[in-house]
């Protein structure tokens, strides 16, 4: 672990964490492990979200229908369903706003943390570069990604993007009301 140059911890060390999070309890049937690097900081996309949990049960609960799919995680941060997937055998792209670098190589360390490959995209949501135009999923898988109203529009233009250049593709997302009534 690098610190300061009192020789304690960087700040944004003490935040990181490693959770674990487990899908199946049939005795029958092997259990699926997955472990994910957290950081505490103000950033969205670097800790595990309740509906990130929830994509990822629905992933395994669903694991005939990913395996062998090629699969794309939007907006991924952590990554969780896009792991679960890989863990049953899809061929996923994890991706996430191609400016959060810190990120990126967040996603790429848990790939490595749990011996996965997945490919690892910075793509941002109403941005037609060149990376959006290789994508071809079978599912398109979404946890959470409906947090900031300013964001639909481009988030919408990339799933129907995504959906048009994939025909028989499908959306599947969690979304967390935040809404105060």
């Amino acid at each position: 672990m690098e610190g300061n140059s009192s020789g304690e911890p960087a700040a944004d060390q003490l935040m990181t964490t490693t959770s674990r999070h487990q899908f199946g309890d049939d005795p029958d049937e092997p259990a699926v492990a997955i472990s994910v690097i957290e950081n505490m900081k103000e950033e969205y996309g670097l800790f595990v979200w309740p509906c990130s949990i929830v994509l990822a049960e629905y992933v395994w609960q669903q694991r005939l229908r990913f395996s062998g799919a090629t699969v794309v995680e939007l907006g991924a941060g952590t990554s969780l369903p896009g792991l679960v997937a890989a863990k049953v055998g899809a061929h996923v792209t994890l991706t996430d706003d191609a400016n959060k670098l810190e990120v990126l190589d967040n996603m790429r360390r848990v790939c490595h943390l749990n011996k996965l490959h997945c490919n690892i995209l910075g793509l941002t949501w109403g941005v037609w570069d060149a990376s959006i135009f290789t994508l071809c999923p079978r599912i398109i898988l979404g946890a959470d990604v409906l947090y900031d109203n300013d964001a639909f529009d481009d988030l919408f233009a990339t799933v129907t993007f995504l959906l048009q250049n994939s025909p028989g593709s499908v959306f599947i997302t969690t979304y967390h009301n935040r809404r105060v009534p």
